[in-house]
């Protein structure tokens, strides 16, 4: 992989940069954009291989979708493919929220997102669903396979179990149970949040002054140690920012994590926004270089041993087991969004607009093939398109 022409660092940086432009909807919407583009279209992997990338991904600390960038640059191109893909793919998210840092800091107010989100929510809907069509043919070849998918998925569904618990468990009763076989198998990743946004942010109180190298080190360890997503990011936040240095008021840690919620890309870029409040541009760059730097670390260790699990029977067979309890924590947290999306009240009541627009979407993206890029574009000005009907009426 050395001497690797240009244009290979190239296509990753066009592809990874587009993705997290239009990167909504969180890890597993992110994911199934990536498979889409680099399986399907481009064909710069075999599914197995993405989906043993994303099998190992999910039993590391850091963001899921973000890892799988840097795997993929990795293998495409080598070291420099592996920092230019994950750069790329984070620097949107990071550009957009340090300027929405800018102007909660200066303004005090945000402009209104809401309509574009709600076109793009059940656009993005979509395309996770075609990309667990795809993802669950090709794994569950066997019943033993559906058996401990469908188990694994209750698990954390109905018993509340942690993500990476129910992965362990799925991959070591995979290992017991199939490690005679030779079964290929997917998996996913998970991890989403969600919280409501509001549009009108308070006055920024001044915050303590805070030295970089221990508003860095604080969240280097946040990104060493992040397993399970985004709530457990709050938790880590909440305990360390506002509690104890109490360098963050409890209401700029929500408002940080809803800006995280509604921009494209990781929203790990939350810490671009925090270190933006705390410390300036200064603490913007630390912060961000702090949270996304151990997940480089983590794939350059993890990528070469991934092909020598397929060696060993047992380590095929855990891995095999890991990956298709992924894609079944996918599932779960598909129809969890699912009913988020597209219902609204306590009751609650079908949203039959964001019904129809996941519908025609998800016809578009499995019988057509329409790229996800005009999915979300199309999604949004829909959004945006009803709410100006709506100011007419």
């Amino acid at each position: 992989m050395n001497h690797l022409p240009l244009n290979r660092l190239l296509e990753l940086a066009k592809l990874f940069f587009k993705l997290g432009v239009i990167g909504f909807g969180g890890p597993v919407a992110h994911i199934a954009m990536i498979e889409d583009e680099v399986v399907k279209r481009r064909q710069w992997l075999t599914q197995d291989h993405f989906l043993d990338l994303l099998g190992a991904t999910n039993l590391i600390p850091g963001p899921n979708s973000t890892e799988m960038a840097i795997h993929i640059g990795y293998i495409y191109a080598g070291w420099l493919g592996l920092i230019i893909a994950g750069v790329c793919f984070i620097l949107p998210a990071v550009l957009i929220t340090g300027f929405f840092a800018w102007v909660y800091v200066n303004y005090g107010t945000l402009p209104e997102f809401s309509p574009l989100l709600y076109g793009i929510k059940p656009a993005v809907l979509a395309i996770i669903f075609n990309a667990l069509w795809r993802l669950g043919k090709k794994a569950i070849k066997t019943k033993k396979l559906l058996i401990i998918a469908v188990a694994v998925g209750l698990i954390n569904w109905l018993g509340n179990v942690n993500e990476v618990i129910a992965l362990l468990l799925g991959g070591i009763l995979g290992m017991i149970w199939l490690q005679k076989s030779d079964q290929n198998s997917n998996q996913t990743n998970l991890m989403i949040t969600a919280l409501t946004l509001g549009t009108t942010l308070p006055t920024i109180t001044i915050t303590p002054v805070v030295p970089l190298w221990k508003l860095g080190f604080f969240f280097l360890k946040v990104g060493s140690v992040l397993f399970g997503g985004g709530y457990l990011l709050i938790a880590f936040l909440q305990g360390g920012l506002v509690d104890e240095y109490q360098w963050l008021t409890q209401k700029q840690l929500l408002d940080a994590v809803a800006i995280g919620q509604f921009t494209p890309g990781p929203v790990l870029s939350t810490a671009t926004f925090i270190g933006y409040i705390i410390s300036g541009l200064p603490g913007a760059v630390v912060a961000t270089a702090g949270i996304f730097l151990p997940s480089f670390l983590f794939v350059a260790i993890l990528n070469p041993l991934i092909p020598k699990l397929r060696t060993s029977s047992w380590t095929r067979a855990f891995l095999d087991a890991v990956n298709l309890s992924a894609v079944a924590l996918m599932v779960v947290t598909t129809l969890q969004l699912g009913i988020t999306t597209l219902t609204f009240g306590k009751v609650p009541y079908v949203d039959f607009l964001g019904l129809i627009i996941f519908l025609i979407s998800a016809v578009l993206a499995i019988r057509y093939q329409i790229n996800a890029t005009w999915l979300v574009l199309g999604g949004g000005l829909i959004g945006w398109g009803v709410q100006i009907l709506g100011y007419i009426q």
